[in-house]
């Protein structure tokens, strides 16, 4: 049985749990909209306050319910939020619900683990040793997949372990995209995939369910169950809302608690001390990630999920040839290695070509060709490899930038496809040198002409060292709505042309 069923239903009698006490009055009556893993344990701790005029509301609502009432006009508001995690706060204030804080006292926890069969934590040492997330990962044929980072904080605090999980590869970007489409492309009976704790521990008490062993990792925010305070509550409901608040934060909630499967935050899991499918002991784990991080990691998923229609064009002028400081490299060098780099960061089905450009590098064009229009995986193979990292800059070439990127550009809108992301992605040290092509005037009237905003085809600029024209890739970007990225430190362009992508695809 998937585990978000089985939570389901060992949870379903919470669905319509509410505490009224003294009557219903109506101006310290107090709607709570909680998870539904604490909504019995906000309900309990209700149950247990008395005053006259005063009564809670408990209505469990996972993030993406949650979400999608408070946008909605009309209805009942709630006062107080008690979400999964606080990333579902700042997913919430990042599509307008501005009545919600960035923060709340956090009044339980609960670690996001892999959750694990048996059969397949055995093949990775289980009981006598603690697999890691690395192991899971790694283990050849493991069918992995992931609940929405878009829709389920459990998925997005996923992501942060899983890329802290692949930090010591040679790789960390390209590996990191690599395991996130192993984890999209999962389905099915799943070997392991991320769940809460408490979702496990909920399982694996459920009549008949074949347990599952929750795996660990330090580098995965745990479950932070926010207390966030509304805007909009009267007096009466603020000396309620703090009663609750100090009422699940007290002792009298503990036991509560650990039958839920949830921790008292930074303490141990009470109650399952004899389980040897979770570790009761306290954990650490890796603080939230920042409004800017999550969007990056959300842009990375949804990056790797997305087929895509590529045109990269490489400057191999004269100037890159410069020597890169601190390394025994040259820009070229580095381009061609980000640019190999960036292979893995596309879907296999992605279709993508390369060219060069400098000044008269064909004839009277200032590009060729350097890899067809095809696959990525077809250029993952050791021959399309070897004609990539074959490209050497061109002695005494100029930068033949206006009448490549125009010309190209031109190609990319005549084989424009839907549904997919059309891109064309520009990598240059210099300035437009070509004194016999377009003029920059020419250039950009060309741009605007076969710009067309109801058929997306945006130019990625990434500018490498000193002498880039930032003013050039600016105007480019600005007229096709993609974005120019320079980096003076060549060694850096490989997080530049990441990030870049990523900015991309959140638009």
């Amino acid at each position: 049985m998937p585990l978000a069923v089985a939570v389901l239903l060992v949870l379903g009698g919470a669905a319509w749990v509410a505490a009224s006490l003294e009557g219903r009055c109506a101006r310290g009556h107090v709607l709570v909209t909680a998870s539904p893993d604490i909504a019995p344990v906000l309900s309990q701790a209700a149950q247990g306050l008395s005053a006259s005029c005063r009564s809670y509301e408990i209505r469990p609502r996972d993030t993406a319910q949650a979400v999608a009432e408070f946008g909605a006009p009309g209805g009942e508001r709630a006062q107080v939020w008690v979400p999964d995690s606080t990333i579902a706060l700042q997913q919430a204030r990042q599509l307008g619900a501005t009545d919600v804080p960035e923060s709340g006292s956090s009044v339980a926890s609960s670690p996001v683990v892999l959750a694990v069969t048996e059969d397949a934590a055995r093949g990775l040492g289980w009981p006598g040793r603690a697999p890691t997330w690395a192991d899971v990962v790694d283990a050849p044929g493991a069918e992995l997949t992931l609940p929405d980072p878009a829709r389920d904080p459990v998925g997005t605090s996923a992501l942060v372990g899983l890329r802290d999980a692949v930090g010591s590869a040679p790789d960390p970007a390209g590996a990191f995209a690599a395991v996130l489409r192993r984890f999209a492309a999962g389905g099915g009976a799943a070997a392991a995939y991320p769940a809460s704790e408490s979702s496990v521990v909920q399982h694996n008490a459920a009549s008949g369910a074949a347990p599952l062993v929750a795996v660990y990792s330090a580098g995965a925010p745990a479950l932070d169950y926010p207390f966030a305070r509304l805007t909009g509550a009267g007096d009466e409901q603020r000396a309620a809302i703090d009663a609750l608040q100090q009422a699940v934060l007290g002792s009298a909630a503990t036991a509560a608690l650990g039958r839920a499967g949830l921790r008292v935050p930074g303490q141990a899991l009470a109650g399952h001390e004899d389980d040897p499918h979770v570790v009761a002991a306290a954990q650490r784990s890796a603080p939230v990630p920042s409004s800017a991080d999550l969007k990056v990691l959300l842009t990375q998923w949804a990056g790797v999920n997305l087929d895509a229609r590529v045109e990269v064009l490489l400057d191999v002028s004269g100037s890159m040839e410069a020597r890169v400081r601190g390394t025994n490299l040259n820009r070229m060098q580095v381009t061609v290695a980000a640019a190999e780099q960036a292979l893995h960061l596309f879907r296999p089905s992605t279709q993508l070509r390369i060219w060069e450009f400098a000044t008269g590098l064909d004839g009277t064009k200032d590009y060729r060709e350097v890899l067809p229009l095809a696959p990525v995986a077809q250029h993952l193979t050791p021959g399309d490899l070897a004609r990539l990292t074959a490209v050497r800059a061109i002695p005494k070439a100029g930068t033949g930038l206006y009448d490549s990127v125009l010309d190209l550009y031109g190609v990319a809108r005549r084989d424009w496809q839907p549904g997919v992301l059309n891109v064309v992605i520009v990598m240059t040290d210099g300035r437009n040198e070509d004194m016999s092509g377009i003029t920059r005037e020419a250039f950009l009237a060309g741009l605007e002409r076969l710009a067309d905003p109801a058929h997306p085809l945006p130019v990625i600029a990434i500018g490498i060292g000193q002498d880039v024209e930032e003013a050039d890739l600016s105007a480019i970007t600005a007229i096709t709505g993609g974005g120019a990225y320079v980096t003076r430190d060549p060694t850096k362009i490989g997080e530049v042309f990441y990030g870049a992508l990523a900015q991309l695809v959140a638009r």
